[in-house]
């Protein structure tokens, strides 16, 4: 158990029978009246955020979750399979646990999956990918970088705005946290 005074981001807790990471705090010590701690959680299972006071010295269990490195094999119908690259087990995942990341995983790729008691509850990816445009109306020439965008479907599926000089074949670089281009690579 430890005290909501001691929370910080990152940290995750149990909470109602589920694993809530911290990503946001406030300590508040009104004129009036007894101290609280403000926060802001992430329920790793689901994704919800949820905003929740807590009384100043109120106590909460911090949750034990493990992050192993693993990489992305193939697809199935419906799950996703991963190796851990330690013992070399795979493990299914489905696409509930992996959330958003569907759209930007690709064949050798490595992420940190967490386990909570074993089982798994979610995943990181890398903060940047490079996927290959496979989809978007063709560029025209003297388009420029701050000229406007377009829809481009990439090798996973996942459709973001590029700039209007970016072709079929083109490999970008896209944020995996917004879903935005960055960049050509």
């Amino acid at each position: 158990m430890i005290s909501v005074n001691d929370l910080r981001p990152g940290l995750t807790i149990e909470l109602e029978g589920s694993v809530w990471q911290v990503i946001e705090f406030l300590h508040v010590k009104p004129g009036k009246g007894a101290a609280f701690v403000r926060t802001k959680l992430k329920n790793l299972q689901t994704g919800v955020v949820l905003e929740r006071t807590f009384r100043a010295g109120e106590r909460v269990e911090q949750a034990r979750v493990d992050y192993r490195t693993m990489q992305f094999l193939y697809k199935t119908d419906s799950e996703y399979v991963v190796m851990d690259m330690e013992s070399y087990e795979q493990i299914n995942l489905s696409a509930e646990t992996l959330g958003d990341a569907t759209k930007f995983l690709k064949e050798n790729m490595e992420l940190e999956v967490a386990l909570y008691h074993g089982q798994p509850i979610g995943v990181e990816l890398p903060t940047t990918v490079e996927l290959a445009v496979v989809d978007t109306d063709p560029g025209l020439k003297g388009d420029t970088a701050s000229g406007g965008s377009k829809p481009a479907t990439l090798e996973t599926g996942a459709v973001v705005q590029v700039p209007l000089f970016v072709n079929v074949g083109d490999v970008v670089r896209v944020d995996t946290r917004s879903g935005e281009y960055l960049s050509r690579a």
